[in-house]
């Protein structure tokens, strides 16, 4: 997608970050969260994730318009976990089949690997997603295991796949 532009986030973004993933909260079981974000949770997760030094990016078209985000969390609060990071990437339902996917999450990981972490981990639910899991196997993701019957919502028990990148 030749007119795509990744780049890091700024507080301008969160607004159109808000409201893609509440469209997922609302309208899907590939996030686990059932109550929607607000402007002041993605403010604080902005600001934790830069303290961290993880990488937090949007693609954009050259006009502006946002299309999606990937972000990394700490993997564990514990220090040996330091170079480990849980991956999310999630798009705008109009950029989903344009490859908006692809040319965000390989940014994504080079900034990972530019930041000096090791280990990206993609924790992908197990209805719902397979067009993320495909993603991320075709960007060198391995399966790393699976967890069953985790989670719960809209009346569906649900699992989650565990992917992993060496960087």
């Amino acid at each position: 997608m030749s007119e795509l532009r990744v780049r890091p986030v700024t507080d301008a973004d969160l607004p159109a970050i808000r409201d893609i993933y509440n469209h997922y909260v609302r309208t899907s079981t590939v996030t686990f969260d059932e109550v929607e974000s607000t402007l002041d949770d993605w403010a604080g997760k902005v600001t934790r994730i830069a303290e961290a030094g993880i990488p937090f990016l949007v693609a954009e078209t050259q006009s502006g318009e946002l299309l999606g985000y990937a972000l990394g969390v700490p993997w564990s609060a514990k220090s040996a976990y330091r170079f480990t990071i849980e991956n999310s990437i999630y798009l705008a339902p109009s950029a989903a089949g344009r490859g908006v996917g692809w040319a965000l999450l390989a940014v994504f990981v080079d900034r990972c690997r530019d930041a000096g972490l090791r280990q990206v981990i993609a924790v992908i639910a197990d209805h719902g997603a397979d067009a993320s899991i495909a993603l991320h196997r075709k960007a060198g993701f391995v399966d790393a295991g699976r967890l069953t019957e985790v989670g719960e919502k809209f009346g569906r028990i649900l699992g989650v796949h565990f992917l992993q990148k060496a960087l």
